[in-house]
Parts: structure tokens; C-alpha cells; sequence
């Protein structure tokens, strides 16, 4: 059973939003000085790549 482009986009959003959440989280509740800010912005990031890769699906 193979894997198609959607099933495999699926995964990659989900990937990102997991590692978006585990960077947010390092950013809000382990390094509170400036390092967290930045730890945040790419967590941020990470979302909004997920969101690309969510909103590609079914079009490639």
C-alpha cells in the first residue's frame, strides 16, 4: 500500500504542526529570555509552512 501525494502532504502538515508546538512551547516555557523569542517566531513559522502544505492538497 503505497503512499499518494495527498497522504503524504497530510503527514508533512502534521509533522510541522507538531514541531511548530514543540517550538513554541521551548520558546514559552523553557528559555523566557530573548532566545524564546525567537524560538517562537519559528514555531510561527513552522505553521505557517503547514499551512502551504495543508492548503496544497488535492492540487498537486
Amino acid at each position: 500500500m503505497g503512499m499518494n501525494k495527498n497522504s503524504i502532504l497530510g503527514w508533512a502538515t502534521f509533522i510541522m504542526i507538531v514541531m511548530g508546538l514543540i517550538l513554541i512551547g521551548l520558546g514559552l516555557f523553557k528559555y523566557r529570555d530573548i532566545s524564546g523569542i525567537g524560538f517562537a517566531a519559528v514555531g510561527i513559522g513552522f505553521f505557517a509552512i503547514a499551512w502551504v502544505f495543508s492548503s496544497l492538497k488535492g492540487r498537486v
